[in-house]
Parts: structure tokens; sequence; C-alpha cells
């Protein structure tokens, strides 16, 4: 094995054992424990002998966290509804106690808008019981469950609406603000049906730290009060942004209600985030021998920069410590935004790679790294990459070459968003199928002598 290969497969290696770092069925049962009828939550204790339980799981992380909920309570939640991916473990739930819906990712399907009518009559009863309510959220599940506020709003406006925006190059936090100003779930107000009852929402984060009330858009969470202003939102792109008129009239008709904040004795509490997967990748690389920096600045800058600065600041390690240490690696998390002005198969982490190829490539020409190897790996945790089939892709000083002697031009699939059809014919695709967690992405930058 030459050790340009060595190095491919150790970046492959740290992803990995992130990965593993954050698996949600281990979290889920690290935080909860039943001894007898008593229930504990993390540091909430309740008593179910003589009340009823009921689960409202969303998101990608959904059915596996209510397959394992199921199992620590021994059969005794009431009832619950989940709404994820399409998944085994969303079929191992269908008994009488439970609804299952596939919802749509990343637009709402009609599964969607029935798994919102199923959670709206559980928190129904669940409120005139005075129930014990546990949500189970997820990345995914903004578009998983939905309901409009307004009738005049069909779905196949919410799927062009969610499709427009998520293509348009707003953060995370922005696209949130304009699907909350048109859910009758997001915004807390999913949870605001069950004021009476006690709840407690457990949450695998794909947003940053602090800001939980974005994780599937908040359905049992309120808004931050510095969240974005969604008419301002969609003025900012709407060079990119063209909303169906009765989308565009309701968000306008909602500025004045951003959510709810009545959710009762409400507890959250974040499970795994980001941050776990990063801390977990830092540790196997400093077990493998790596000088370590993780970058936390580098994380939803626009792709262009974002990849720009991930190799700067690789160069910058290497030249403090890679001369003497040999071997450096740099680890970046978040969600780069990502614009999609072209038709092609691809998402922001293959997008992500493919830049920090070009960027190799521009380094060995300015007479930068010489004599050093390089390799870039981005995935996303949840191992979908936009509409691709990939998690993400791995690249390296060679890519760019690799890629002409093929008659690939890097450029031209960048301007077409189609960038897994150039890693694909290389071989550097990276396929997991979905991972059943979702914790943003994960970016692996090495340098060796």
């Amino acid at each position: 094995m030459t050790e340009l290969a060595e190095l491919r497969g150790v970046a492959r290696e740290i992803l990995d054992y992130a990965m593993r770092a954050v698996n949600p069925q281990k979290a889920l049962r690290s935080a909860v424990n039943l001894d007898a009828r008593l229930l504990r939550i993390r540091d909430k204790v309740f008593d179910i002998s003589t009340r009823p339980t009921y689960v409202v799981a969303i998101g990608k992380a959904g059915p596996a966290m209510a397959v394992t909920l199921d199992n620590i309570l021994d059969h005794m939640i009431t009832g619950g509804v989940v709404s994820g991916p399409e998944c085994p473990e969303l079929h191992t739930l269908g008994s009488g106690r439970w609804r299952v819906f596939a919802g749509g990712h990343p637009l709402p399907n009609q599964e969607s808008l029935d798994a919102a009518q199923a959670a709206f009559d559980l928190l129904r009863r669940a409120n005139e019981e005075r129930a014990l309510v546990i949500f189970l959220i997820s990345g995914g599940g903004s578009a998983m469950i939905e309901w409009p506020r307004d009738e005049r709003i069909t779905l196949a406006d919410l799927r062009e609406f969610n499709r427009r925006l998520v293509s348009c190059g707003a953060s995370i936090s922005e696209i949130n603000a304009v699907r909350r100003a048109l859910s009758a779930v997001k915004g807390g107000r999913l949870a605001a049906l069950a004021p009476n009852a006690d709840q407690i929402t457990l949450m695998i984060s794909d947003t940053n730290s602090g800001d939980e009330a974005s994780i599937a858009s908040g359905p049992s969470l309120p808004p931050r009060a510095d969240s974005p202003k969604p008419m301002d939102v969609v003025e900012r792109y709407s060079h990119r942004l063209s909303l169906p008129g009765a989308v565009l009239t309701a968000i306008k008709e909602a500025e004045t209600d951003e959510g709810h904040s009545d959710t009762g004795s409400a507890k959250h509490y974040v499970l795994l985030d980001n941050n776990s997967a990063i801390e977990a990748a830092a540790a196997r690389a400093r077990q493998l021998g790596f000088v370590v920096e993780v970058v936390d600045d580098i994380n939803e800058q626009p792709i262009d920069e974002g990849s720009a600065l991930l190799v700067s600041r690789l160069r910058a390690l290497w030249e403090q410590a890679g001369r003497e240490h040999q071997r450096v690696c740099l680890i970046s998390g978040g969600e780069f935004s990502c614009p999609v002005p072209g038709t092609g198969l691809g998402g922001r982490n293959l997008e992500t790679v493919l830049r920090c190829a070009k960027e190799f490539h521009k380094c060995r020409h300015r007479g930068d790294f010489v004599s050093t190897h390089l390799v870039a790996l981005s995935s996303g945790t949840d191992g979908i990459d936009g509409n691709s089939p990939a998690a993400g892709a791995i690249a390296d000083e060679s890519t760019i070459a690799r890629g002409l002697t093929r008659g690939l031009q890097a450029e031209s699939f960048l301007e077409n968003s189609d960038s897994f059809p150039f890693f694909n014919a290389l071989g550097d695709t990276i396929v997991t199928g979905p991972t059943g967690t979702n914790v943003r992405d994960l970016r692996i930058l090495i340098a060796s002598a």
C-alpha cells in the first residue's frame, strides 16, 4: 500500500470512529432508565405507574430512537407516532400502540401530512389525560412531519416552497425561520397542543450548539428571540427564491406570530450533536499520531469560501507543526451554505471535497505543500448528501490531475451542481446508506510528509 493510499484509509478510519460515537440508540440508553415504575431521564424522574406515556418521534434518528425507548420502557408506552425515513426500524413498531409514517425528505410528502394529523390527535388525548409526553427529535424532521397553517397552501405548494428554499443558499437558521411561518407544527406549535401534559424532549442535534429550537424546526420548542425574520430571508434571497403566491401571502400574514412558548413543564436535553462527532474524530486522529486542530470557526460559510479557508488553515497548521511532527489533521464540522445552480447529482459534502481538491491543485502549482501528501474528506453523518446516493467523498493532491486524464473538468461539474459523477468516475465516493443518525457534516483534512 502506498503512503497516500494509507492516508486515505486513515481519513476513512477517523470518520468511521466518529460515526460509532454518534449512535442514537447508545446515547438514548445512557440517558433513560426505568426502575420498576420510576422513569429517570437525565435529572428528571417520572412515576409512570398511574399515568399514560405518549411518544412522538420525528426525524432521521426517530425510528431507531423509538424502537430503543420502546425496549427500555418494556412496552409501557401508551401510544406513539413516528415519522422517519423508510427503514426496518420503522416497521418493527407496527403495533396497535404505534402509528408509523415514512415521512418525506428533503421534501414533505402525503405521509408527512398524515403524521402531523396523527400527532395532533395523540397530543390532544395526552392533554386531556395530563399524561407524560416524550418527544424524540432529530434532524430531517422538518420535512417528515408538516401541516400548513393556511388552508390555501397545498402539498404541491409545500414541496415547491421547500425545494426552492433549500437550494437558494440560505443558512439553516434562515431556512427554519421561513418554514416556521407556514407551519402548524414548527416553532413549538406541536407541543402547544398539550399544555396540561408533562413534556420532555430528547434531541439528536443537527444544528449549532445553543440552537436546539432549530432541530426539525423546533416542533416542541419555541424559536429563539434572535431568529431571522421570515420576510427578511425571502427578500435577501429573492434573486434565487421565487415562491408560490399562496406561500408568500401566508408568510407575510404570519410575521407577527413566530410560535408558542406555553409547553407546560417542558424540559429538553441534547443527547448528541456535531461536537460529539468532532471530538471523537479529533481523539482518534491523536491516537493515530496526528497533530490535530479543530476549527470551530469554519462551519457555515458559503461553500467556496469555507473550502478555501479549510485548505488555508491546513497549510498554516502544516507550517506551524507539520514540518516537525510529519502528520497533521484539521477537523471541521457544521454545514456550508451551498446554492444549487445546476441540475446535476451532488450535495455540499461532495462539492466541498471537489473544491478542496481544486485548492490542493492550486497549492502545488504555487509551490506550496511540496513533497507533502494531502487528503480531504467530507461526509454527511446521515449518510445522505444532497440528491446523490453518497454521503460524501474523499480527495487528495492528485484528484484534479486524475480527473483531467479522464476528461473530467472539475469546474464544469461544479457549475452544474454535479460533483457526484466526478467522484464516482474516480471511485472516490463515500457510500454508507442512511445511518439512522444526523449530527451535521464532518470534514477531515490531512497533510503528511
